[in-house]
């Protein structure tokens, strides 16, 4: 009995303290936001803080919108209003850069 427990105890160690995980169980490595509702309705520009893309392992490829107000709403990438306002947010051309 005193095998068995000393076994299982050295084998839950081993565990917990392994570095070499499966990618199946590292969480950390999951992807952030992913959206499952996507809004068809625009938004004025001046209420957008922020534009992103989902995650690629996302199963819907979406931009999500974040308001002033902290809300996130979801947009596909076909939408052609979020596409023109990531591509405004995120134009490095024409950033202010002098030659």
């Amino acid at each position: 009995m005193k095998t068995l427990c000393f076994t299982l105890g050295l084998l839950l160690l081993t565990a917990c303290c392994c570095n070499a995980m499966p990618k199946a169980l590292q969480f950390s490595m999951a992807p952030g936001n992913c959206c499952f509702n996507l809004c068809k309705r625009t938004l004025p520009s001046k209420l957008v803080s922020s534009i992103t893309k989902t995650h690629s392992s996302c199963l819907k490829q979406a931009f999500i919108v974040q308001t002033i107000r902290g809300r996130q709403i979801c947009y596909s990438r076909t939408f052609q209003w979020a596409l023109d306002v990531y591509n405004q947010r995120h134009n490095t051309e024409g950033s202010g850069q002098q030659y």
